[in-house]
């Protein structure tokens, strides 16, 4: 072990260091702005569900979990700013990791706890960390190569926006979208279920998720809204263009304008035995039919 890259933690107090935003400021469209200094940021893991985000830039983002904290470590655009180890965690990160760059401070389980709740199953390991940058929507339609765009129309659970997260980097999705407000922080909980994949696929944060979404129509997407109810089935898309796909939240489904504001609507083809599928399952379903329609059905 490095011991000059050690610390104890023992006697600190676990303070929320501030922190200047790591971006400029970009022109962008108006449905998809950026965030000024005075806008959200992301909060730490005490406020695990959606909803206004009106008091999120009280502190650093809160990761944990030993796949989100290697992933974090492995990511050249993540700013560390603390990273919270006990000796387990520590031993095994090395393992995978060689190196690590960060100071670490080392703590116990009970530590931990108490910094993240003893619900959280940080399994040792916890970094406290600045914002990812927020991509423009052009770099998402741009990099787009084929693979479709997930757009989140107020999906709340993090558990659930963190599984879409991995199946879009399984699957291949080129980014996922959602509304700044009613939707879940980019932090511990949904980076959690993500498994390393919310250091893999970019995210944007929308205003207006209409006028985003017509942003998108005139850069060349498809909008298709998975609903239910579709005109036709998903296998029926035309994968080959350049597709957003829009999900709604579980429960109230895709809002009345968001509806309107698709190309069409497509469902998944079900035996009819269970009225719906969970969001994120229904996105990894979706995700893979694009994926074998890009390979000629042949995953």
């Amino acid at each position: 072990m490095n011991g000059e890259n050690r610390t104890s933690f023992r006697g600190q107090a676990l303070q929320k260091p501030r922190f200047n935003k790591p971006w400029r400021d970009k022109k962008r469209s108006s449905g998809f702005p950026s965030r000024g200094t005075n806008a959200p940021a992301h909060p730490g893991s005490q406020r695990s569900r959606g909803g206004d985000r009106h008091n999120e830039d009280d502190g650093p983002i809160r990761l944990f979990g030993l796949h989100p904290v290697e992933a974090a470590l492995r990511n050249p655009a993540r700013r560390v700013l603390r990273l919270l180890l006990t000796e387990n965690a520590e031993h095994r990160l090395r393992e995978s990791l060689g190196e690590i760059a960060p100071p670490i401070e080392q703590v116990t389980p009970r530590d931990l706890d108490k910094l993240l709740g003893s619900d959280a199953v940080h399994q040792g390991a916890a970094l406290e960390t600045e914002p990812l940058p927020e991509p423009d929507w052009q770099d998402l339609a741009e990099s787009s190569n084929g693979r479709p765009l997930i757009v989140l129309d107020q999906v709340t659970d993090p558990h659930n926006v963190g599984a879409i997260l991995r199946s879009s980097a399984v699957f291949g999705a080129s980014g996922l979208v959602m509304t700044r407000r009613h939707s879940p922080p980019l932090n511990g909980v949904l980076a959690k279920s993500a498994s390393g994949a919310l250091e893999l696929v970019p995210v944007a944060l929308v205003s207006n998720l209409s006028r985003a979404l017509d942003e998108l129509k005139d850069a060349g997407f498809t909008i298709v809204g998975l609903d239910g109810q579709g005109e036709q089935t998903i296998e029926a898309l035309d994968w080959s263009r350049p597709t957003a796909i829009v999900m709604g939240s579980e429960g109230k489904g895709l809002r009345e304008l968001t509806r309107k504001t698709c190309d069409c609507l497509a469902r998944i083809t079900t035996d009819d035995t269970i009225a719906s599928l969970n969001v994120s399952n229904a996105a990894a379903i979706a995700l893979h039919t694009a994926l074998l329609a890009r390979k000629g059905g042949n995953a």
